[in-house]
């Protein structure tokens, strides 16, 4: 894939000055590490290496990279090793893809309170789908399933929802047996959305009552227990969204999705178009006008500003996994899952998965690093490195030759 013409880092090596003017008094830590760290990405500002083509001698430099995970260029790699991984804890059944979406109201209490609000989104959308399908009167089993924050919309502005990724069916719930989801079916929608709204409230009361939430600015009247009631009764009044989407296919395009959502940020490098006239171009999907793709322009200060407000605090995890694909049991429950399906009378899915990545989702990840991308068949091989902010002594074959690989 091509370089974008483009980047989330140009926009932040241009304006940073402008937006600290605005904004630095109220920047968290890790805000601030995204802005330096985005900025200086791939840049000779971070040293690198000179590599050369074992095959054609062709040369190129590689700037080492931020690592940053809110980077839009240094994901692709992460994603490809945690893709792997995945690949082979698949199970031959069908899967579901599920999504819990927080109301409006909630965006401004999640900006000042990140990790408990985002924490609590993970804690009742698991424990809605773990409890309704346990039930029999719906599946009566233990199911397993990882979850995805998302916290952003098309437009940048503050969207909280989880993605999940759900095997149809489960164990039994006294371990004999596999129980299959109907076809096409997992839970009802309506009782899902009604369970997690309960659960959320009764949760975000609790962190009140605890005194686990931050209410100054904006948000300072809610600190009255009076007011944060009301908060609350106008959320048990809304009906709240969570979308079951149609179900995968097969393994294969489970595989495919995950590669899409897992490590994305809020905006790839790839939908931005200019900056032109201190503002920002990118293309956005208009959901309320049947997805069309449309242009969208903001104030590049205000850019920055709507991005930065979706970086989680530093050790929060955006993908979790729950029932028996939770980590500490998942090899054990994973090995039961695959002996009772195998013991079934009835196959559970035409697709059966693979040990390895299915071609189309390996297409989408990135082409093997060492690749010479002169001759194809050569690799390239670190013939010289040069620290943080030197240049190397190796000329190139070539006057553009810096790594783009993302």
């Amino acid at each position: 894939m091509n370089r974008p013409t483009l980047e989330v880092g140009d926009v932040f090596r241009k304006y940073t000055p402008a937006f600290l003017d605005r904004y630095e008094s109220v920047l968290s830590t890790e805000q601030r590490r995204v802005l330096k760290d985005l900025a200086l990405c791939r840049t000779a500002a971070l040293g690198g290496h000179v590599e050369e083509c074992d095959q054609c001698g062709q040369q190129r430099i590689a700037y080492n990279s931020c690592r940053n995970r809110h980077c839009p260029k240094c994901q692709a790699m992460a994603r490809a090793r945690w893709m792997a991984d995945r690949a082979k804890e698949l199970l031959p059944v069908e899967y579901f893809h599920v999504v819990f979406t927080l109301p409006d109201d909630l965006a401004p209490l999640g900006l000042q309170n990140p990790r408990v609000v985002y924490n609590l989104l993970f804690q009742a959308a698991a424990q809605t789908m773990l409890q309704l399908a346990a039930d029999p009167k719906h599946l009566g089993a233990n199911i397993g399933f990882l979850a995805v924050l998302h916290t952003w919309g098309q437009n940048l502005h503050v969207h909280p929802h989880l993605h999940c990724v759900v095997p149809g069916g489960g164990i039994a719930l006294d371990g004999s047996r596999w129980v299959s989801s109907r076809p096409g079916f997992f839970l009802p929608v309506r009782v899902m959305s009604r369970l997690f709204r309960g659960k959320f409230v009764a949760f975000l009361d609790e962190a009140f009552h605890g005194e686990h939430l931050r209410l100054h600015g904006q948000l300072q009247g809610l600190a009255d227990a009076k007011a944060f009631q009301k908060l609350l009764d106008q959320l048990r009044a809304k009906e709240w969204v969570v979308y079951a989407k149609p179900p995968f296919g097969g393994p294969g395009q489970v595989l495919k999705y995950l590669a899409r959502y897992t490590h994305r940020v809020a905006i790839s490098n790839h939908r931005l178009i200019k900056m032109e006239d201190d503002k920002v171009f990118f293309h956005y999907k208009d959901y309320a006008d049947e997805q069309a793709q449309k242009v969208m322009s903001l104030d590049a200060v205000e850019f920055m500003r709507r991005f930065l407000q979706h970086v989680v605090p530093k050790g929060f995890m955006r993908i979790r996994h729950f029932g028996f694909l939770a980590n500490r049991f998942r090899a054990e429950k994973l090995k039961r899952c695959r002996e009772l399906l195998q013991n079934a009378e009835e196959p559970q899915s035409a697709s059966a998965p693979r040990r390895e990545l299915a071609p189309d989702t390996a297409a989408e990840l990135p082409v093997e690093r060492h690749r010479c991308p002169h001759c194809g068949s050569g690799r390239m091989i670190i013939v010289e490195r040069f620290e943080r902010g030197s240049s190397p002594a190796t000329r190139c074959s070539e006057p553009a030759c810096v790594d783009n690989t993302s």
